[in-house]
């Protein structure tokens, strides 16, 4: 605290005076310090806001990157049940084109066996007609032969 001396009517106008200015210009900085304190407040709740709307954009971002992971799994494991099924199709496919391969052979080689059985069967068949016709032929040439032999005969008699 400070101390004036004493005059006559009082304290020292001089110095209360050059105190009061003192106060004043202390006054006047503490006022002009606060300002600028406020100021470098204000401007740090702004920054803290910013950062607060950052940090709820970042929430929001990594909560939507969650979902895509999500999202991301399921459509692999969806893509591996795909792949897994078309493996099995295949698979199915090419055993049954193997079975109607197989079965396609076993139906060719039996119409290939019934196919040479009737070709046998009419060469056999073809070959007793042959044979029927020779037979035929040579009875019928006996037959006029002997004819021929009779009218031959016939014109040694003459009457």
């Amino acid at each position: 605290m400070e101390k004036f001396n004493r005059t006559m009517r009082g304290y020292d106008t001089e110095e209360v005076k050059s105190f009061l200015d003192q106060v004043i210009k202390k006054v006047e900085q503490m006022t002009s310090e606060n300002k600028q304190k406020d100021e470098v407040i204000k401007k740090q709740e702004e920054k803290i806001a910013e950062l607060k709307k950052y940090e709820e954009e970042n929430l929001k971002l990594r909560q939507k990157l969650e979902q895509y992971e999500r999202m991301e799994s399921t459509f692999n494991k969806a893509i591996m049940m795909a792949q897994k099924t078309s493996d099995q199709m295949r698979l199915s496919a090419h055993k049954e084109s193997e079975t109607i391969i197989d079965d396609a052979k076993k139906n060719a080689n039996r119409i290939v066996n019934e196919a040479l059985l009737k070709a046998e069967k009419i060469e056999l068949e073809s070959n007793m007609l042959a044979r029927n016709v020779r037979v035929f032929k040579k009875r019928v040439k006996d037959v006029i032969e002997a004819q021929l032999e009779v009218v031959n005969d016939l014109d040694k008699i003459e009457m």
